[in-house]
């Protein structure tokens, strides 16, 4: 039993990360219709209306503090992290926001160092890291004709990155109050919903329900609010659950790959030579950063989870 549970396990983190590897390409569609912030809030009403039927539990807080935390997760990774996501695929790739996004993990462990106390970053994580960095710059910089591409999109893509990084400091000490998977995420959902708000008042936002007519616009709101953002969380901690943070945890180095390769095939981006290398580069960083001394056995740590679990 314990084989099959653990085969169970590899096969919901390679349905978690296929899932997570394509929400870039689901945004990308529904930009053709819908406003990054329609994305997001339509996206997100879906997935806590969700995970309210999957679990109609209230969760109850101890303290102010702890409710400022599941505030200020929403804010970090809810609002913040996916606005200036979507906005970033409204002026450059899906590959490259996709790639750029994983190296969130690189800011994670500098918050932790910083903020929590956690392992200082040693040489293979800054040599990782200056790869990385080296690998974005080949991404947004880049003059070859016919290829448009606006650096203002791998920025967002980046501060994105850094948003997430400090969502998931946050998220780990909600960890440490012991509250159910699904009442807390339903939370930080919640206060995403509702930071959203006075965004709504800047930004042009309607709400245009006969665009879900469209096949293709309802299909892939439902894939994001159901699959990406309410099942995914679920299979993702099963897959956990039955292998480990760190076994679980390498199926992540493939989103940037499935967002690539579906990004060629559904969206016909084309990806050039020198943005190949920087993809390649930065993946490459990423590996090197998580590394360990082979005197310790080659091995992956993941400082927290990646926001492909998007």
């Amino acid at each position: 039993m314990n084989n099959q549970n653990h085969l169970y396990g590899h096969m919901a983190a390679g349905f978690s990360i296929f899932v997570w590897g394509t929400t870039f390409i689901s945004t990308k569609v529904l930009l053709e219709a819908f406003t990054p912030l329609e994305i997001l809030f339509f996206r997100f009403l879906i997935g806590y209306a969700a995970l309210w039927l999957a679990r109609p539990r209230l969760l109850r807080t101890k303290s102010r503090g702890q409710e400022g935390l599941f505030a200020a997760a929403g804010m970090c990774g809810v609002t913040l992290y996916f606005l200036m996501e979507n906005f970033a695929l409204t002026y450059t790739l899906a590959a490259n926001v996709s790639v750029i996004i994983a190296v969130a993990p690189f800011f994670t462990a500098l918050f932790y160092w910083l903020f929590l106390k956690g392992e200082k970053p040693g040489p293979r994580f800054l040599a990782g890291f200056m790869a990385a960095i080296i690998g974005i710059g080949l991404m947004s910089f880049q003059m070859e004709s016919g290829v448009k591409i606006n650096p203002k999109g791998d920025f967002l893509a980046l501060a994105a990155a850094v948003t997430w990084a400090a969502y998931s400091v946050i998220t780990k000490k909600i960890g440490e109050y012991g509250h159910g998977t699904i009442e807390t995420t339903r939370r930080i959902f919640f206060y995403g919903l509702l930071f959203m708000i006075p965004v709504l008042a800047i930004f042009p936002f309607r709400l245009g329900f006969s665009r879900f007519t469209d096949t293709k616009n309802l299909f892939n709101i439902l894939f994001l609010g159901l699959g990406a953002s309410a099942l995914c969380f679920a299979t993702w901690n099963y897959a956990v659950k039955e292998l480990g943070s760190v076994k679980t945890s390498v199926y992540i180095y493939a989103v940037p790959v499935i967002t690539v390769i579906a990004s060629m095939l559904i969206l016909n981006e084309r990806i050039s030579l020198r943005s190949a290398c920087g993809i390649m580069l930065t993946l490459a960083g990423l590996m090197i950063s998580e590394s360990k001394p082979r005197s310790q056995g080659f091995r992956f740590k993941w400082k927290k989870q990646s926001p492909a679990q998007n």
